[in-house]
């Protein structure tokens, strides 16, 4: 059992960092969780928790709760993450043999709504200032983190970045998806996400922070995570949870910005056509919005929706949009925590398809692959239950120095084509392969 924690929270001044959270972006074993220049920031390990299974969600809940009620927690600037907080990382599939985890950094730094804050976490006796707070976070960011890292004989590397395939060939996914549509046919499902791996080797070595700093500055609109090894910036949220207010952003339609070149108009004009003007599109995303709505509502005591998709426009692809805004009602007598609807809500139609059983069981069948934590629930809790989780898209895991696994997946249904969808998905690995200055 990990020992009592104690916590320290104070106001940070904004001149520190005047360039928000991806300043502090310097280290490769950094966590994090930025979107334009707020977030969470986190160094080091002051605990850890890991679970296997379909308990994964309540197993990582029951610890957090015991953590934090038994925890000595100072706090000066009482916001949604300050406080202890932990940062996390959960396998898509309950058969993964991925570990799920939640972290606590030692320290975290924290921007939000013009605040700006720095909290020290321990479980060493002692007593925490704030001078000591700042003197570690400054030993944090001076630190080498890569005079540890054993890198291989550059002999044994290849002159330049290569690209490989994963579990399976262009040929055997587009395969996998005819497979996909002709059960589709059949009546059994209405939807299915197949995902694809491809395997990147660098061999000047892999500078997560340099990653992470690439993500958070060309996709601003997206939530940037780093939590062990897993780095991407994704489009979709999951659940934020503030107070009793819980969000969610729901994206199903892709449109890759390149189709757009020589096409004539307004490129958000040409989106506006072939995603909101698409059948196929619009059915995969109604889908997703029931998906999400239907798994909510019982945790719910009032909750809205777009009744219009809107487009999302990002560097690389538009999708089709929708929030959703909900009241949380108390559940035997407390508000549902954030890894209470993620048991709930996860895995929802955008990421595996409906009915859920159906599609989970073909994407085993069908896709040769276990996605470890892509495509799973990934962002950060605090004390309070406030928290902001994210669907791992748009992302990659650092495997060793210099190789890095990267996934994307693609929303299946009756009218998909096989080429289409691969071509998307080569549109989703873009964002990390271009952070990693590989061009596709």
């Amino acid at each position: 059992m990990t020992s009592t924690l104690r916590t320290l929270t104070v106001p940070l001044d904004g001149e520190s960092a005047p360039e928000g959270l991806p300043s502090y972006l310097v280290r490769d074993d950094v966590l994090c969780w930025t979107r334009r220049e707020a977030g969470l920031v986190g160094f080091g390990e002051a605990a850890r928790f890991t679970a296997t299974g379909p308990e994964r969600f309540l197993e990582a809940d029951i610890w957090w709760r015991h953590l934090v009620i038994e925890a000595d927690i100072t706090d000066h600037v009482e916001c949604p993450g300050t406080g202890p907080v932990a940062f996390g990382s959960f396998a898509f599939s309950k058969a993964s043999a991925h570990e799920s985890r939640l972290i606590v950094p030692e320290i975290v730094v924290g921007v939000r709504d013009g605040r700006a804050w720095l909290t020290q976490i321990t479980a060493d006796d002692g007593e925490l200032t704030e001078a000591g707070a700042f003197a570690a976070l400054k030993g944090w960011l001076e630190s080498d983190p890569a005079a540890a890292v054993v890198h291989p004989d550059p002999a044994t590397l290849p002159d330049q970045a290569t690209l490989k395939t994963g579990s399976l060939s262009e040929e055997d996914w587009m395969d996998a998806v005819t497979a996909g549509v002709a059960e589709i046919r059949t009546g059994k499902l209405e939807k299915l996400v197949l995902a694809r791996d491809i395997v990147a080797t660098v061999p000047e070595g892999v500078n997560a922070s340099e990653v992470l700093r690439q993500l958070a500055e060309r996709y601003r609109e997206c939530w940037t995570y780093g939590v062990d090894g897993l780095v991407g910036a994704t489009p979709e949220m999951l659940i934020q949870v503030e107070g009793r207010t819980a969000q969610a952003r729901v994206l199903a339609g892709t449109l890759d910005r390149r189709d757009a070149v020589g096409e004539a108009g307004l490129p958000l004009d040409y989106a506006e056509r072939v995603l909101a003007g698409s059948e196929k599109q619009r059915h995969e995303h109604e889908i997703a919005i029931q998906s999400l709505t239907t798994q909510l509502a019982p945790f719910s005591e009032a909750m809205n929706a777009h009744d219009e998709p809107f487009i999302l426009e990002l560097p690389n692809v538009w999708h089709l949009a929708s929030d959703v805004k909900a009241e949380l009602a108390e559940v035997e007598g407390h508000v549902p925590t954030c890894l209470a609807l993620i048991n709930a809500l996860h895995p929802t139609a955008a990421v595996c398809g409906t009915p859920t059983q159906v599609a989970g069981a073909l994407i085993r069948k069908l896709e040769h692959l276990d996605r470890g934590p892509y495509a799973g629930p990934v962002g950060w809790l605090d004390a309070a239950g406030n928290g902001e989780w994210g669907i791992a898209l748009r992302g990659a895991v650092i495997e060793s120095p210099t190789t890095v696994r990267l996934y994307a997946g693609c929303g299946i249904v009756e009218g998909s084509q096989p080429e289409a969808e691969l071509a998307e998905t080569w549109a989703k690995f873009r964002p990390m392969l271009e952070s990693l200055k590989i061009s596709s």
